[in-house]
Parts: structure tokens; sequence; C-alpha cells
């Protein structure tokens, strides 16, 4: 049996990050030889997290990176709330945002940050003995400005892409605070689908009853303005001023697309 020294297990941790029994075992088992107890741990993880995939992943922690006019979101999940809150374990997915700022593309590049962290994944996997999942991952290239805001220690993230003439950081963190309060569906009216519009019209017009026919379109029009201030971003009352829309109390800002997310929800 090979001897093996304090400093070469501490190497071997550095490497992998592996847990030090681990480390002595592979390095027993090869011999002394850094690259097999490598190749060893890594096997090792592989088949570790094979093991936990089919267990269920629901807590986890979203990150973001913002370079230049680049902005990137991910989510990466994990069975329990005390990994989720590990530090070891938001600094991965906070180097997942990092290199996923980096992925060519622009919007879901999901396919792309999984293939590039394969191996990263398998090894936390076998590190923390939990099953973890990447389950999103967002890159935008804005024309504009990007801006990010993270609430509730990364439970919830919301990401914006803005152009305009007054892309002030601190007013476009304001709407991203906005959009994590207030759970807009849509960009603006324009953006919601023509379905979803006659079917808040049938609704409305059951809740009605018999009506004269203009009139019945008049007080239609009406509730479907007054929904569009509920779900749509540009129509919902400010989050600073509820006397003013957002779209009025931001004039210099054009809101292109936003998204919001929150840790483990239905998609």
């Amino acid at each position: 049996m090979a001897e093996v020294s304090a400093l070469q297990v501490k190497e071997l941790r550095e490497k992998t990050g592996a847990g030090m029994m681990d480390c002595r075992k592979a390095l027993i088992d090869s011999n002394g030889d850094m690259e097999k107890a490598v190749d060893i741990l890594r096997k090792s993880g592989a088949a570790k997290a094979e093991k936990r995939a089919s267990k269920a992943v629901k807590e986890g922690v979203i990150a973001s990176c913002i370079s230049g006019s680049k902005g990137a979101l991910v989510e990466v999940l994990c069975e329990t709330d005390f990994v989720a809150k590990n530090e070891k374990f938001r600094e991965f997915v906070k180097g997942i945002a990092n290199n996923t700022i980096n992925v060519p593309g622009d919007g879901d590049v999901i396919a792309k940050v999984l293939e590039k962290e394969k191996e990263a994944l398998t090894q936390n996997i076998a590190v923390t003995g939990e099953n973890m999942q990447i389950r999103r991952a967002v890159k935008w290239e804005s024309k504009g400005a990007c801006a990010i805001y993270l609430h509730m220690g990364g439970k919830i993230g919301v990401m914006l892409d803005a152009e305009g003439t007054s892309l002030d950081q601190t007013a476009l963190n304001d709407i991203c605070m906005h959009i994590a309060a207030f759970k807009p569906q849509y960009l603006n009216p324009e953006s919601v689908p023509a379905e979803v519009i006659a079917k808040e019209k049938e609704i409305a017009a059951a809740q009605l009853g018999d009506k004269p026919a203009a009139m019945l379109e008049k007080i239609l029009a009406g509730k479907i303005s007054k929904w569009y201030t509920e779900v749509c971003l540009t129509k919902q009352p400010w989050l600073r001023d509820d006397k003013v829309s957002v779209e009025k109390a931001n004039p210099g800002v054009t809101i292109k697309r936003f998204i919001r997310w929150e840790v483990g929800e239905e998609i």
C-alpha cells in the first residue's frame, strides 16, 4: 500500500473538491498517482450522481451575472434547503452564471450550459451527496442595458432588458424590484395573446348577463383595460407611486423584455 501524505490529500482535494477520506482512498488505490486518483474520483462522482438522479429537487438558488450590456440568469436546484444555503453551493451556482455570460447566443441557453457544466455538476453532486439540476439558463445581449434583481437570497430572480435615453441603473433596478413584487404576466397589452384576451372577454361577458351589444362592448373594453393594469408590466401602478403607471413613471426607458423566476416554480 502506497504511503499517502497529507500534502497529497490536500492537493487532490483542491483539484476535485472531494472529501478528505475519498481523496485518501483514491490516492491509495492509485498508488499515489495523482492523475489516476483524479480519474477514480471522477468515476466515483459519476456513479454517485447516477444514484442520486431520481431524488426530488425542490430547493435551490437563482444566480446572475452582468457584463457590459450582457446579462445572465441561472437556476440550480438541489434536494434540501441546507445545501441551498451552503456557501460553496452558492459559489458553484454563481460560477455557472459567470460562465453563462460568455456562452454564445441570446435567449434560452440551457442546452449549452448543461453541456459546459456537466462535469462540474457531477462533482458537486458527489461532494454534497445531493441530486442537483441546472434547471434554467438565460443569456441576453441587449442593445441598451440589462439589469438584475435577486430577492430572498436568490429565491426570486428578475432580469430586464431595456433601451432608451434614461438607462440609469438605479431606475432599472427599481423596475426589477417592481417586477419581483407585482409579478406581471406580460410586458404590455400588445404582447398578450389574442386567445387570452378573448377568454377574458368571454368570462367578463358571462358575468354581465344580457345587455345591449353596444353597451356590452363598451363595458368589456373598460374591463379589459382594467385587467391590463393587473397583468401587463407597463400598465401596472408604479411601485414608487401608484398614481402613475410603470411606463409613465419611466418615460426615458423602453422595456424590451423581462423574466421573473421563483425557485422550483412550475414552468
